[in-house]
């Protein structure tokens, strides 16, 4: 069994790429590239993957399904992270997120997937306009090659 940390290494040594994937209403799987990192969850304090997304099929996919799998990739190994997606975001507020506390949260978790920003303000302006939301997965299976 892989740790979350061991995947995230793994993450590490390709710029924190992986491919998520979530289940369609017709049953079939959604996938798409992401740059993804583990981070506290800004609540509970528990090591959770996170990434920031706009990508409309999958927040609606995770809204309807929020089971998701993340897989983090290097030459042939591969690590891959199941789980429950939380959203936070403009348009799926959790408790206690206002607009300054997602801002800073949208902050944390691209710069956890090995994000960096010559302008903050310019990344907070496009983070509300495009109205991203962070996706939290706790990891109920960690498994690699």
């Amino acid at each position: 069994m892989t740790t979350l940390q061991e995947a995230n290494e793994l993450g590490r040594r390709e710029r924190f790429l992986a491919v998520v994937s979530t289940s369609r209403a017709d049953g079939t799987i959604q996938s798409s590239l992401v740059n993804a990192g583990v981070l506290p969850h800004p609540v509970t304090g528990q090591p959770v993957l996170g990434f920031v997304t706009y990508g409309p099929a999958k927040l609606r996919n995770l809204r309807a399904r929020p089971q998701i799998t993340a897989t983090f990739r290097s030459g042939w190994e591969w690590a891959s992270v199941e789980g429950r997606a939380e959203l936070v975001g403009p348009d799926d507020p959790e408790g206690g997120f206002d607009a300054e506390r997602l801002r800073l949260l949208l902050r944390d978790v691209f710069t956890a997937a090995g994000g960096t920003h010559d302008d903050w303000d310019e990344f907070d302006r496009a983070m509300a306009t495009e109205r991203r939301a962070a996706v939290l997965i706790a990891p109920t299976r960690v498994y690699s090659n």
